[in-house]
């Protein structure tokens, strides 16, 4: 990296992403030894201003942040981190130094998964997961089939809401599918990536 150090009196921004979920957590400055540091231990070290010294965040929290990569911008005078949080990222014991939730956008769909395979290991009467996985294998095919030509009907009018409901049941019935098959969406998206290349 040529990085222009000078350009701003020795320290540059340096923005902090979640590697995984894209959200930024934090915005803070650099200076030359600080990047030096950052890049010999795999943790973010910021030059603290109101301290006047190296700072690496979590040294006394332990809510480390984790680098995966360090990219310069085009001007050669800000720099992206992507981490992995250890923990909270803000003082204030936030996800994040703008007080926002950092969560991975398929958040509730991990949820989702989690709460349909714990009805699989364990059946509950009063659960309709659990009557789908009770019912078989093709019952539960036959419901994804179902689901999509109620999802195909609902394409060709205007209602955004039975749409949105039709493609909610289609995913979830997907889901059932998919744990009773001893798979997860991960072994989807996996191939989707391989084909994507």
């Amino acid at each position: 990296m040529n990085l222009d150090f000078e350009k701003s009196g020795g320290l540059i921004p340096v923005i902090v992403q979640d590697a995984k979920t894209a959200k930024v957590l934090m915005l803070g400055y650099m200076n030359s030894e600080a990047l030096e540091k950052t890049e010999k231990e795999k943790r973010v070290t910021f030059f603290s201003r109101s301290k006047q010294r190296l700072w690496t965040k979590g040294e006394t929290s332990g809510n480390f942040l984790e680098v995966l990569s360090i990219k310069e911008d085009c001007d050669n005078d800000t720099l992206l981190i992507q981490a992995t949080p250890i923990g909270p990222v803000c003082h204030k014991a936030s996800d994040t130094c703008f007080n926002e939730n950092n969560f991975p956008n398929s958040f509730f769909l991990e949820h989702l998964e989690k709460t349909i395979q714990d009805r699989k290991n364990h059946p509950s009467d009063k659960s309709y997961t659990s009557s789908l996985f009770a019912s078989g294998i093709n019952k539960v095919a036959q419901k994804v089939g179902e689901e999509a030509i109620e999802l195909v009907i609902e394409a060709k009018d205007n209602n955004k809401e039975l749409f949105i409901g039709e493609a909610a049941d289609l995913l979830y019935h997907y889901m059932v599918l998919l744990a009773a098959k001893d798979l997860k969406l991960t072994d989807v998206v996996k191939k989707l990536e391989g084909r994507h290349k």
